[in-house]
Order: C-alpha cells, then sequence, then structure tokens
C-alpha cells in the first residue's frame, strides 16, 4: 500500500477536529463573558488576544466560558496568563468557566489552574 493512506477503518471513519476558534463577547451585570468554542493554537490565537484587550478598562472583570474549547496549545497558555497579569495589574480579575478534558488537563499539567481561579460552570465563574 502506498505510503500516507489510511488502513485502518476506524479511523477513516472519524470526523474530522473542527478547525477555528469562535469567540463571542456578551457582558453580564458588568463581568465580561467571551464564550469560546473550538481550538486555541497559533493559528486562532489573536483572535483570543483581541478579546482579552483591556487596556481601556478599568478594573475589568472577565470569565471565559471554556465548555467548547476542544484543543489548547501553549499558545493558549500565554495568553492567558498574559491576560491575567494585565488584568490583575488592572485591577480586575479574570476566571475560567468549565474547562474540560484534555483542556482541564493542559490547564493542571502547567499550574495555570493555580494562578487563575476555574469555576466548574459558568454560573459559579459569575458568582462571587
Amino acid at each position: 500500500m502506498a505510503e500516507g493512506h489510511m488502513t485502518d477503518p476506524e479511523r477513516a471513519e472519524q470526523a474530522p477536529r473542527p478547525v477555528g476558534l469562535s469567540v463571542l463577547s456578551t457582558a453580564t451585570d458588568g463581568v465580561r463573558v467571551l464564550t469560546l468554542a473550538g481550538e486555541i493554537d497559533r493559528d486562532t490565537g489573536d483572535q483570543l488576544r483581541q478579546a482579552l484587550n483591556v487596556s481601556d478598562t478599568a478594573r475589568p472583570r472577565i470569565v471565559i466560558d471554556m465548555r467548547q474549547v476542544t484543543f489548547m496549545d501553549s499558545t493558549g497558555i500565554n495568553i492567558l496568563i498574559a491576560a491575567y497579569q494585565a488584568v490583575t495589574a488592572a485591577g480586575g480579575w479574570i476566571r475560567l468557566a468549565g474547562p474540560a478534558g484534555s483542556v482541564m488537563r493542559t490547564l493542571q499539567i502547567v499550574g495555570v489552574d493555580d494562578v487563575i481561579d476555574c469555576r466548574a460552570n459558568l454560573r459559579e465563574a459569575l458568582g462571587p
């Protein structure tokens, strides 16, 4: 068989991973809520970086709803840490809501969950 052809029928039937990142920004009681869906990597990181810009915001409060994030590499980690630093320097706070699976494992491995408050769901992240 020629190189590069799939021979495993199970692999051939798997749907491709969603590519790209959707960022929806809303506000709830003065808290910016960013709802993400898809992958956070070097190709999509600028979208998230722009959404997390707090340069003109006093005491920003941000919740990042990560329930629909399917993949995150070191680009995402770096963006989250930079956002945390900018937000706290401006007197605000940032929380992550609902990271799960491999995304949560990535956050745990590098210790981001020890730095940025991670909550189980959006309701908890919006609470006190």
